[in-house]
């Protein structure tokens, strides 16, 4: 440990004892921001609301969770983007958007086969949005009673799902049953593969590294997850959404004054040099990735993409795997432009295929739930 972060470590873990470990860590927890994880499923009397507690648990970008759904009849609803929820600088035209939302009715299917139902999803009804996205929904989401319909297996990892953001085994490699049910995956239309190639990993491991470097070192861009930070218990209460940094050692450095936005923004700072000791270290340990990749370049193979990376991630528990999106080298502001040409040229993905999702993958330890809005707060009625 370097003298940086052993002084850090000191004055937090010295704050604790003034305070008393225990009482001080209990208090950390954004108890009111898990809600939703134990309350889905609560409103079973009505489908609807049914598969809308669930589908807020779905993976997306930067945890914006950008949705909107409008209740437009007994078993209808309409699923908008919340376009104030974008990310204008690292996503300028919405794909990572579109792929969150489609997550989202992806794990609103599954949830349907729960009680019975499945769901019709129809993506970009009054066409395709671009370059960006705007008011048009972005799918028309009907429940059919189905008498004959089984739960979705992927169901039950519903609420064990993660983004790892740590670092995996690097000892313990993926073996080739999980490899082949990932890739079972793969439609006409969307591509899963598992990489396992010690020296692809090894390209992979260098190139998400540099990809990191320009992201955070780029003004705008770093800025931009900069503001979406929410520091400490009251923060993330206050706006679950956006990157949490919760718990009782970074609340403790932030009440000591060695965490803020603004030491953050600062390539200068210590707090944005351990920050980047850590996500250099989880990044190295990876050893394995994942991709999704799809046929085209369209709104629709974004949409594809997004459901079948919902279904990678549930498979993935299900196999005892962590996975963790490692999408800046995918990101289509200037300056990434050249190492996303480098991975397109690695994985093979130049055009008309676009590589949409990439994901660290291994085994991880334990990690929390991530703070959610509630259903409620997502939900409107036409």
């Amino acid at each position: 440990m370097n003298r940086r972060i052993f002084l850090l470590s000191a004055g937090a873990a010295g704050l604790v004892a003034a305070t008393g470990a225990t009482a001080f860590a209990l208090t950390r927890t954004p108890t009111a921001a898990l809600l939703p994880w134990s309350q889905a499923g609560a409103s079973r009397s009505d489908p609807r609301r049914f598969v809308i507690e669930h589908a807020i648990l779905a993976p997306n970008p930067h945890n914006r969770q950008p949705w909107i759904v409008e209740l437009t009849g007994a078993t209808t609803m309409t699923l908008y983007c919340d376009l104030d929820r974008r990310l204008p600088e690292t996503d300028p035209f919405d794909r990572q958007i579109v792929i969150g939302l489609a997550c989202f009715c992806e794990l609103a299917s599954i949830a349907a086969t729960a009680i019975g139902h499945r769901l019709e999803v129809t993506s970009f009804p009054e066409g395709e949005p671009r370059p960006r996205l705007d008011r048009r929904p972005v799918a028309h989401m009907t429940l059919v009673r189905d008498d004959t319909i089984r739960p979705d297996p992927l169901f039950a990892q519903v609420l064990a799902r993660r983004s790892t953001k740590r670092p995996y085994d690097m000892g313990r490699p993926i073996p080739a049953d999980a490899v082949a049910r990932l890739g079972a995956l793969t439609s006409p239309s969307i591509l899963v593969s598992t990489i396992t190639d010690p020296v692809l990993t090894s390209s992979l491991r260098e190139l998400t590294w540099e990809a990191w470097q320009v992201e955070s070192t780029n003004k705008p861009t770093h800025q931009e997850s900069v503001d979406l930070m929410r520091i400490g218990r009251r923060e993330i209460e206050a706006n679950p959404d956006g990157i949490s940094l919760g718990g009782p050692f970074l609340e403790g450095l932030s009440l000591i004054g060695q965490l803020s936005r603004e030491q953050l923004a600062d390539p200068a700072s210590s707090a944005f040099r351990q920050g980047q000791d850590m996500y250099r270290a989880m990044l190295a340990a990876s050893p394995a990735y994942v991709t999704v990749v799809a046929a085209d370049q369209s709104r629709l193979g974004e949409f594809d993409a997004g459901r079948a990376y919902l279904r990678v991630n549930l498979t993935a528990t299900a196999l005892g795997l962590s996975m963790q999106p490692v999408s800046q080298a995918l990101q289509e502001f200037p300056a990434m432009d050249a190492l996303r040409a480098k991975l397109d040229g690695l994985l093979g993905t130049q055009g008309p295929k676009r590589l949409h999702m990439l994901a660290r993958l291994g085994y991880g330890p334990a990690v929390a739930q991530t703070p959610r809005w509630p259903a409620a707060t997502r939900t409107r009625t036409a």
